[in-house]
């Protein structure tokens, strides 16, 4: 008897001790979150959905060409562009992907004068930023009119695996909205900061209380997820 209601004591202590823990988990937790703004939190919700919407694009993207018995197409050749009469693969994906990466660059500057609550230097590096993602835009629309010229369509390529076309139309053309929304967005927030309105604390839709710049600080935290994005489509896509 004596045994059994020590080791009764010894289990209700143990369950006891860990539903504290437990409690203490979430009590840190919202510690943790309980200054965080409404802005922050639903930027980081929103990137975490789409994480799984891009990680869902590139796996069926990886499954469909391991499970193809037909050849796949091969980038070098895909890609490659035509500058006199030399053909130089990847050349414009390599310039893409540097005029994005830059541009990340020029972001994180946007963010840094932000924080020192310099609207000149943030409005210039984030129009900056919205110049570079247009550009790389652009040069993603030209990709596109050349593969379509060339006969790639969702159903059917002249190369390889018909599963090619429809890959390449739907990951690039998904990243290349998100980068679209986010240079519209870049220019509306540096409208505004150049203007003061977060100075001035104006009304409007994207503005703050007075002196905090945190619109740009969620801009930077998209421009960054879609530049990351980026590096996976062009180690898998193109560089695979």
């Amino acid at each position: 008897m004596t045994e059994q209601a020590v080791t009764d004591t010894t289990h209700r202590y143990s369950e006891a001790a860990g539903l504290r823990s437990i409690a203490a988990d979430f009590s840190s937790d919202r510690q943790a979150f309980r200054n965080v703004s409404w802005g922050k939190a639903m930027m980081w919700i929103f990137l975490l959905s789409d994480t799984f919407v891009f990680s869902c694009f590139l796996i069926s993207y990886m499954t469909a060409r391991m499970s193809t018995t037909v050849a796949w197409p091969n980038p070098s050749e895909v890609f490659a562009l035509t500058i006199g009469a030399t053909s130089l693969p990847l050349i414009l994906i390599a310039i893409m992907t540097f005029v994005l990466i830059s541009s990340s660059g020029t972001m994180a500057m946007a963010v840094n004068f932000a924080y020192r609550r310099d609207r000149r230097k943030t409005a210039v590096l984030m129009l900056v930023t919205a110049l570079l993602g247009a550009t790389f835009v652009g040069m993603q629309a030209f990709e596109w009119t050349k593969l379509i010229h060339e006969g790639v369509r969702p159903w059917s390529n002249p190369w390889g695996a018909a599963q090619f076309g429809s890959s390449f139309f739907m990951i690039t053309g998904f990243h290349g909205t998100h980068v679209s929304i986010g240079v519209i967005f870049l220019l509306i927030v540096a409208r505004k900061v150049w203007r003061g309105d977060y100075d001035q604390e104006r009304k409007g839709f994207f503005t703050s209380r007075r002196g905090n710049y945190e619109a740009v600080e969620i801009m930077g935290l998209y421009w960054h997820f879609v530049d990351l994005v980026w590096v996976f489509i062009f180690a898998f896509f193109y560089l695979w």
